[in-house]
């Protein structure tokens, strides 16, 4: 919308140009009669326009200021406005109020009896170093007015009687509109009122003033001369005032017209739009949290005006609604707002629960974030709210309220909930280790398109350095339906697996970056069709790594598919396109280890261990005649197996049953207990380094299962 303003003094779509929302330009006409009707009755008087703070009052005085000048045609109204914060004694003040009056005189003949009469006035009543700064008089006119003043007639009430006489001369009224006075100090504030009643009570001279009853009656009762005696404050303002001019009530109806018509412009400005379920979620925050405390026309600009200002590079690479609901928490209650960032990790599910809290029912929990609020000074009516406002944002005190939260919806609308897209929020863009939605999904368009610019460089780079995140996103793409290069995904997934760097994440660390790939590749394999799969699969075991995470994609497909149909795998024989894929990954990784053959067991690299230990699932056959092979020619098995059971990694005890059919399947126990016969006869020495204690602890796990499970005669 053009015409959306929400850094102005005026309440936001609420000009001369724009649709009168609030009644304010009526309201102003009604003033403007008013004027005209009190101007028939006195040649003086004064009138107050009263209503809360951020109810529109400057815009109503605006408004009648404009119209007046607009229609003054040479013989209505003429305007003055006076800000009583500029000055801060009645001296200054009454200066200013002269200077402002001779100011808004017209500048012609008719008139300049008027303008000289009134600056007199002012100049009899002022002192002259003050004279001298407001009418900006010059060394010699500085000298001639000290001339004036010792031989003219420079008393105060000549000076108002000729000042009087001129201005019923012109016979043409003047208003003289104050501001704001409820926010002046009580002392500030009876130099006002004795200007306005005493001072400055001149023929065709009126007053509107405007304020906060509520605030203006407390300043007073902190003056000594009304004291804390609110009838007294209240008889005070009735000599003082002759019409109240009350501002009518902010409808619920004007309200939510402005809250449309702001959340139209904010949307249009930004060119987003809001989707059905979007439009619900907002409506269920708004009448049931927001429409209580938007209740005047500055709330509601004011609010709108920050959800303008911060939107900026997150509109699309936020949820719309989560971030207008932080950008309520923000303007209405900012020390609430600074504990989503101290509770992060409590709030997006990803902290580990103290042992105090691992019980916790959830009613504590929703008493213990009262506590916090309540010492933030969010107010007690307003602690509900606020609770279930967050319930709406964050799963775990949603499921504290008893609503039940989806995480992954968060995620997928990238809500503030979700730990990857919290930061987005708090820093008002996209950090330096994010990737935006545009740049994101341009990535994975140059991997489709088989291109290398720079989007998909920076993804790859992402990938293999924060790997967690990356995945998620991934899978949030996968999971809403959005079309993905499923093939350069699972290609790249495999050039970068041997490379991450990505620190562990979860609980305890247990999260780690392989983990994430793994569960990522083997959903993206899954979306191929079986035809597919053999052929990626032998190109992502082009290296070493990639026919790790190659074979670990294979296992978690065919074991997902055995879990999916049990009955039906165990009767059925296994796909084609399974044993394709097998016998094209084992090739692979013969290759891979053939420079390993002629190097000793000890000089196997983690790597290669890793490949061994993997070949056994995709041809054990082949895997045990390529091992047995080198222990027939170089190897010797003791030292094979403290290099496959490394210290760091073996389990207690050193072989356990999974192990146990593990070396089973790999070398074969029968023929390693035959190779072993020597080492497993004889007593253990005693070790004399770390190497010979790992490795007798293999030999005596090796002693308890061959004793029960190989007969003693073989």
């Amino acid at each position: 919308m053009a015409d959306a303003r929400f850094f102005n003094d005026e309440p936001f779509l609420d000009h001369e140009e724009g649709p009168d929302l609030l009644g304010h330009g009526q309201y102003a006409q009604h003033v403007i009669s008013l004027l005209d009707r009190v101007r028939d009755q006195t040649e003086t008087g004064v009138l107050a326009l009263i209503g809360p703070w951020g109810s529109g009052k400057s815009s109503v005085l605006g408004k009648v200021t404009r119209r007046l000048r607009e229609t003054g045609n040479g013989e209505g109204w003429l305007t003055a406005e006076l800000n009583p914060w500029l000055y801060s004694d009645l001296e200054s003040l009454t200066l200013a109020l002269f200077s402002e009056i001779r100011e808004a005189l017209p500048n012609d003949e008719r008139w300049s009896e008027a303008r000289q009469k009134i600056g007199g006035f002012g100049q009899a009543i002022s002192p002259l170093g003050k004279v001298t700064a407001l009418f900006g008089l010059d060394s010699e006119g500085l000298l001639q007015e000290v001339s004036n003043r010792v031989s003219g007639d420079t008393s105060a009430s000549a000076a108002k009687r000729k000042a009087e006489e001129a201005l019923r001369k012109a016979g043409r009224p003047l208003l003289v509109v104050m501001d704001d006075l409820d926010r002046l100090t009580p002392e500030e504030l009876l130099v006002v009122f004795k200007l306005v009643r005493l001072v400055g009570h001149l023929p065709g001279v009126y007053y509107l003033i405007s304020f906060d009853e509520r605030t203006l009656l407390d300043v007073l009762q902190r003056s000594e001369l009304v004291g804390t005696s609110e009838p007294r404050a209240r008889d005070f303002l009735e000599k003082i005032i002759q019409v109240r001019l009350d501002l009518p009530a902010f409808r619920e109806r004007d309200a939510d017209i402005l809250v449309d018509r702001s959340l139209a412009a904010v949307l249009a400005s930004h060119t987003l739009t809001l989707t059905p379920g979007e439009q619900q979620r907002l409506s269920e925050a708004y009448y049931r949290h927001l429409q209580a405390r938007l209740r005047t026309p500055r709330a509601i600009k004011r609010f709108f005006g920050q959800a303008d200002a911060t939107l900026g590079q997150l509109a699309g690479n936020v949820d719309i609604v989560d971030f207008l609901l932080v950008t309520f928490l923000r303007t209405s209650e900012p020390r609430a707002y600074q504990l989503l960032w101290q509770h992060r990790a409590e709030l997006t599910g990803t902290s580990i629960d103290l042992p105090s809290r691992r019980d916790e029912r959830p009613e504590q929990q929703i008493d213990r974030w009262r506590t916090r609020l309540q010492n933030t000074g969010v107010a007690e009516q307003h602690l509900d709210g606020v609770i279930s406002l967050l319930g709406m944002l964050f799963a775990p005190l949603r499921q504290a309220l008893g609503y039940g939260a989806n995480t992954q919806a968060i995620a997928l609308r990238r809500g503030i909930g979700s730990i990857d897209y919290f930061d987005r929020y708090m820093v008002f863009g996209i950090p330096d280790d994010d990737l935006t939605e545009h740049t994101f999904d341009t990535a994975l368009q140059q991997l489709a398109d088989g291109t290398t610019e720079a989007e998909a460089d920076e993804l790859l780079l992402r990938l293999r350095d924060d790997t967690q995140r990356i995945t998620r996103r991934i899978q949030y793409k996968r999971t809403a339906g959005s079309p993905l290069p499923v093939a350069a995904l699972l290609k790249a997934a495999a050039q970068q697996y041997g490379r991450l760097t990505s620190a562990p994440q979860g609980v305890l660390g247990l999260f780690t970056a392989d983990r994430a790939m793994d569960f990522l590749a083997s959903d993206l394999l899954a979306d191929l069709a079986d035809t597919e799969r053999p052929a990626l699969l032998k190109t992502m075991a082009d290296t070493p790594d990639g026919a790790i995470l190659a074979i670990r994609t294979l296992q978690r497909v065919t074991a997902r598919m055995a879990t999916d149909s049990p009955d039906e795998t165990q009767s059925q024989p296994t796909p084609g396109w399974i044993s394709h894929a097998r016998s094209l990954i084992s090739s692979k990784i013969a290759r891979h280890l053939a420079p390993a053959a002629s190097r000793r067991a000890q000089e196997l690299t983690e790597q290669e261990t890793t490949l061994i230990w993997a070949w056994r699932h995709t041809a054990p056959e082949a895997a045990q005649a390529w091992i047995n092979q080198r222990l027939d020619e170089a190897w010797t098995p003791l030292d094979l197996l403290a290099i496959l059971l490394p210290p760091d990694r073996a389990p207690f005890p050193v072989i356990d049953n999974d192990t146990r059919q593990s070396l089973d399947a790999l070398i074969g126990l029968e023929g390693l207990y035959h190779r072993l016969a020597p080492e497993l006869d004889a007593p253990a020495p005693d070790p004399i380094n770390p190497d010979e204690e790992h490795q007798q602890r293999i030999l005596q796990a090796l002693r308890e299962h061959r004793e029960g499970n190989i007969p003693s005669s073989s």
